[in-house]
């Protein structure tokens, strides 16, 4: 059964591509926060549609920990999951990833009109300095980013290499960091295609000052809160 479920999902997952992409070109006649709101409505669909066609859904924790002014959210990567879903209940975002996902046909034009914060992962010094000087910008426009410090999707259970992206941009810019758990890789694998039903918690941990700290001090407390999570 999971295994039609989830190709059930993934065949609607695909399809909803071709209006999402109607829309994110009408979307660039708007500011870069209003586009993020419309665009953001692929993702409320294929999370309804992950409900169900795999019966798997989520509850957030924490919430009151999110900030009225935008700061960096830095978010354990497990799961497509979190890639997608972040945008239903996240205020307006820009998320960090790698500029090769733009080049996707049909997905590429919407992650584009987005007005992501797309760096060159095989230039770390210059993509630090992208990161940073985007990111100062995107929260100009009144917008929150988004950061998987991991860089690439890590196994649930398992603990990856922190990169000091978040850091960087928060101290840079003098922003608080929301660190935030989540156990997605449990029902959504890296490893699997098949989706498993369930529950995916998602918890949202106090902010993270930068007040005085080097970007090493801030990416270990990152990435000390978000392991401490009995997730």
């Amino acid at each position: 059964m999971i295994y039609i479920r989830s190709v059930l999902f993934y065949i609607g997952e695909a399809l909803s591509t071709v209006p999402f992409m109607i829309v994110s070109i009408f979307a660039l006649a708007f500011k870069p926060i209003t586009r993020s709101w419309m665009i953001a409505g692929w993702a409320k669909f294929v999370t309804w549609w992950l409900r169900i066609t795999c019966g798997l859904t989520h509850k957030l924790e924490g919430v009151e920990n999110i900030p009225s002014e935008p700061c960096v959210f830095a978010c354990a990567h497990q799961s497509t999951w979190e890639t997608i879903t972040t945008q239903t209940f996240l205020p307006a975002l820009a998320w960090v990833l790698k500029k090769e996902l733009l080049s996707i046909p049909v997905f590429g034009i919407g992650l584009r009109a987005t007005g992501p914060i797309a760096i060159d992962r095989s230039d770390q010094k210059n993509a630090l300095d992208q990161v940073v000087e985007q990111g100062i910008e995107k929260f100009k426009e009144g917008r929150y980013v988004l950061i998987f410090p991991e860089g690439t999707r890590t196994a649930y259970g398992e603990s990856g290499r922190y990169k000091k992206g978040a850091a960087k941009l928060a101290i840079a810019a003098n922003r608080p960091i929301i660190p935030i758990a989540h156990d997605a890789g449990k029902y959504w694998s890296r490893d699997s295609l098949w989706i498993k039903s369930g529950t995916i918690r998602c918890i949202f941990g106090p902010a993270i000052s930068v007040e005085g700290k080097t970007d090493t001090q801030v990416t270990a407390e990152i990435q000390a809160w978000i392991e401490s999570q009995a997730l």
